[in-house]
This record gives C-alpha cells, sequence and structure tokens, in this order.
C-alpha cells in the first residue's frame, strides 16, 4: 500500500519537481543544465556495463573518491560510473577523478526515469554511498539482478524514525540490499530493526576519516596566508555555513574583534552561488570584505574573507587557528567536522549535529571539539581559545590524532568491492557476500 501510495506522490509531483529545478537554475544556473540527465537520459559517451556509484553531493564525492581512484586503476576494463545530485557534486566528480571514470546525474526516483536509466546503463553492480535508498532506484535494480550495495552507511536516531515511519516500504528496499557497510555499530543496529537482515550488515568505519590533504596543501596555504596578509594575526575560519547562520558567526567576530581588533574571519558558505548574498550581509553590517575569486587592493585589510570558490574549504581551513564548522546553527545537522580536524585545528558546532553525531562524540571526548549554542557562547569560546595557544594547539594536534586513529575503513570497504566487482563477472555474488 504503501508503495502506491509513494508512486501516487511521485505523479503528483511531476510539475512541482520541474518548477522547482527553474525556479533553483535561476539563483544557481548550474541546475539548468544536463536536466535531462536528471529524467534517465545517459549522456551517449557513457557505456553499458558500468559499475555504477552514487555518491549524492560534494560530501559524499570527496571520500569516496580515493576509493573509487584505486577501483579505476585495479579495473581498468571495467568502466565505472559516478552519479551525483548537486552540481557541487558533479564538479568534486570532475576535479577529483577526472577522465578515469564517467559522470552525469542520477535520475530522480520517478520509475519512468528509473526504468529508462537502466535500460540505457544496463549496471553490473550498484553502489550507494551513506544514506541514499531511494525505493525506484533499489526496486528496479532487484528487478533487473544487480547487486545493490550501501556501503559507508549511516543512519542517525532521527533519519530511523523517519524511515520507521513507513516501515513497509523501508523493509522492501533493506530486503533488496545484498550488503550494508556500516560506519559504526549503532547504525547497524538500526539498519536490523528497520528491517535489514543481521547477516547482511557490518560495522567497517567511516571513510571520511581516511581523508589525506592534497600534496599542495602547504604551498598554497602559505600563498593564501601571504594573499591576505594572515602573517600574525588571529585568523578563524566559518566553513560551509547555512542561511541564517552568516549573521551568527559575524555577531561572534564583532565580539573577537573588540578584543583582537586584528581578527580575520574567513567566510566559506556551502553553496558559493551564495557568496554575493554573504559578502552583501557581511559590508551592511559594516564589516569590510574581501572575495576569494576576485583578487583585490584590500584583500590584505579585509576584516571577513569569503570564500567563493569550489574545492579549497581544505585548504581555507589550513589557514584557521581556529574553525567552525556549518550546517550546526540550523535545521541541517551539520557537516563534516573531520575537514578542519585533519588540518590539525580545533573544532567549533552548533548543536545540531545528528548528521555527524558519532564523528562529533569522537572528536568532543578529548576536548577538541566544542559545541556552542548560539552567538554568545561562539565569541566566547572564540576568545578562550584565541588567548591561549598552547592549549589551542595541542587541541589541534590532538583532532589530527583522533582522525588518524579512526582510519581504515577505506581499506576495508576496498577489500569488499574488489571481491564484489569480480564476483559480479564470475556470477557467484551471492557466495562472495557471504564471506564478508
Amino acid at each position: 500500500m504503501l508503495r502506491f501510495v509513494y508512486q501516487l506522490l511521485l505523479v503528483l509531483a511531476w510539475p512541482w519537481v520541474q518548477l522547482r529545478l527553474r525556479v533553483r537554475a535561476r539563483r544557481e544556473p548550474e541546475y539548468g543544465v544536463r536536466t535531462a540527465e536528471r529524467f534517465g537520459r545517459v549522456p551517449a559517451e557513457i557505456p553499458a556495463g558500468c559499475v555504477w556509484f552514487h555518491t549524492v553531493s560534494a560530501g559524499e564525492t570527496i571520500a569516496a573518491a580515493p576509493l573509487i581512484a584505486e577501483l579505476a586503476t585495479l579495473f581498468p576494463a571495467q568502466p565505472i560510473l559516478v552519479t551525483t545530485m548537486t552540481p557541487t557534486g558533479s564538479a568534486q566528480v570532475r576535479a577529483r577523478l577526472g577522465q578515469r571514470v564517467h559522470h552525469c546525474y542520477a535520475p530522480y526516483d520517478f520509475p519512468w526515469a528509473v526504468r529508462r536509466f537502466y535500460r540505457r546503463l544496463q549496471p553490473r553492480l550498484l553502489v550507494l554511498m551513506e544514506t541514499e535508498l531511494w525505493p525506484n532506484l533499489i526496486t528496479e535494480a532487484a528487478a533487473r539482478d544487480v547487486p545493490a550495495l550501501l556501503v559507508n552507511a549511516r543512519l542517525s536516531e532521527r533519519s530511523a524514525r523517519g524511515y520507521g515511519r513507513v516501515g513497509s516500504l523501508t523493509r522492501l528496499m533493506l530486503g533488496r540490499l545484498r550488503h550494508i557497510a556500516c560506519q559504526y555499530p549503532d547504525h547497524a543496529q538500526r539498519f536490523i530493526a528497520l528491517g535489514a537482515a543481521p547477516e547482511r550488515v557490518l560495522t567497517y568505519g567511516s571513510v571520511k576519516f581516511d581523508l589525506v590533504l592534497p600534496d599542495d596543501h602547504a604551498q598554497r596555504v602559505r600563498q593564501l596566508a601571504v594573499r591576505w596578509g594572515l602573517a600574525e594575526r588571529p585568523v578563524w575560519v566559518a566553513g560551509s555555513t547555512h542561511g541564517g547562520e552568516e549573521a551568527l558567526v559575524l555577531a561572534a567576530h564583532r565580539r573577537l574583534l573588540e578584543r583582537r581588533p586584528g581578527a580575520r574571519l574567513i567566510l566559506v558558505p556551502r553553496h558559493p552561488a551564495r557568496a554575493p548574498e554573504v559578502a552583501a550581509l557581511c559590508r551592511e553590517q559594516g564589516f569590510s570584505v574581501a572575495r576569494q575569486s576576485a583578487p583585490g587592493p584590500d584583500d590584505a585589510s579585509a576584516q571577513v574573507i569569503v570564500g567563493d570558490t569550489m574545492g579549497e574549504l581544505l585548504y581555507l581551513y589550513g589557514l584557521g587557528d581556529v574553525a567552525f564548522v556549518g550546517g550546526s546553527f540550523v535545521n541541517v545537522g551539520g557537516h563534516n567536522p573531520i575537514e578542519p580536524a585533519v588540518c590539525g585545528k580545533p573544532v567549533l558546532m552548533g548543536p545540531v549535529i545528528h548528521n555527524f553525531a558519532d564523528v562529533v562524540a569522537a572528536l568532543r571526548d578529548p576536548g577538541c571539539l566544542e559545541i556552542v549554542a548560539d552567538a554568545q557562547q561562539l565569541g566566547r569560546a572564540l576568545e578562550r581559545w584565541f588567548g591561549d595557544a598552547e592549549r589551542r594547539q595541542a587541541l589541534g594536534l590532538l583532532a589530527r590524532q583522533v582522525v588518524a586513529a579512526n582510519g581504515g575503513a577505506t581499506a576495508r570497504l576496498r577489500a569488499l568491492l574488489i571481491e564484489a566487482i569480480e564476483a559480479t563477472a564470475r556470477g557467484d555474488f551471492a557466495q562472495a557476500t557471504k564471506r564478508n
């Protein structure tokens, strides 16, 4: 019954989806490009018979890229397709994987779009990252006997409650997954409680802890520090912020400037298309502003530097003494605190952290991540950490050590996926997954 209701809702949503794409394209022009792919039309240059990875957006793509690159090297004759849902994810596929893989947008879960996609692509294996559970996408894989795996899987308490409200539909999807490789034991238990077969659910850790800094990280950080005159100045970075958070970040920065007039803020909205809006907000509030994408004579004196280029957040985190991770003051669930931690920075986040609750706990327990409730607490934490350089640096080093101690998931997933690809070629996938 629920599946029928879901399909009916999709039919009713069709005009709204078309309208939403057009409206969003006015604000973010990338959403107006390659729209046919979102409705199942695979570009002609992509061959049939791919191993298909679906990574959703930028964060999932960054985490999965090293693993996918290794598999592309190990299986040079096997075409690999990486799909995303967002332009930021698409940009990361091109930047990190280049010509080693094929890429397009994944189809929306309309049944006709999904069928069209499968008919054209004829994938050999489907690998879904994190929590990409779409009923028609998974059902069509099962109907065509395409093994579907969910890897680096995570399921927060909040998400589990949501899936529980549509229990029969969730059980249908989970029952058709051949393997669920979870990040943490509590995530595994939630999948099992929702109906996943226990023998198909294992804990592998999070590949996000295997994040490695780019080879040019130190050099690029030095270049940016010179450009913006950051030497000997207190610098903090607010990364991946959303609408409603920038005002809180700026209030905290104003408080910091009262005590440390030379302080600089690097403010990086989650979506670069919002950068003009964010820069305008800074100016309205009386801050001098520089833009990363537009070098100018005031770069070295601006109180706020707005990051507005794709794929450079790790470099920007490297410039700071302290980092705030956005999406945590608004109902987004928080973004990835591993990114500043691997740069050796102590981390601040707001109270909304359900997307990364386990990662936050790993960093918070030893004291290298702190939760702040509002702009006032954020400002006080900045003052405290800037007032104690020795402790701040020690916590940054500890943050990096926590990341290293939790690594290894990529190697475990690599072994699983190598066997899955080989087994798919042999036609004995079921036997392969029983051994994992």
